[in-house]
């Protein structure tokens, strides 16, 4: 039985305190991508907490990171070509507690798997950011 989920389409910068549903950021190509998710780093760069990047091949340079005063020693940077599961490593950064957010792309994750994160939102504190070049394509309910 599908059970509705909440997703929001965000800017990076707008903030709020609700954990419970999915951020996703729209964003145009690669070089608005790599705007947004900076911004989005910046937002948890001064907390006391990792943020994980589940990203493709195309994301900022650690160069750049560190000429835009991100702090690469609180990011965790895994490449999809690296990952065996990651049903597993989603669910275990949203819910350890060591993550303050966690970041990927909808050609990363499909809306089955969104879908089955989404569901067990409230129970973390972590935010669950995912970058999509077009909300046309979820095939899951989105409230604003």
């Amino acid at each position: 039985m599908l059970q509705p989920i909440t997703v929001r389409t965000v800017k990076s910068y707008q903030q709020d305190d609700k954990s419970d549903c999915v951020n996703l950021i729209q964003i145009e190509d690669e070089i608005s991508a790599t705007f947004e998710l900076l911004k989005v780093l910046h937002q948890y760069n001064s907390l006391n907490a990792w943020t994980l990047l589940i990203a493709p091949d195309h994301v900022p340079s650690k160069a750049l990171l560190d000429s835009c005063s991100i702090d690469t020693s609180k990011l965790l940077v895994i490449r999809q070509k690296h990952l065996v599961n990651l049903e597993y490593v989603l669910s275990s950064a949203l819910h350890n507690g060591n993550f303050a957010a966690v970041i990927t792309w909808t050609d990363i994750i499909n809306d089955q798997q969104l879908t089955q994160l989404s569901l067990n939102l409230s129970t973390t504190n972590t935010k669950l950011y995912c970058f999509t070049k077009n909300t046309h394509n979820l095939e899951i309910p989105l409230t604003q």
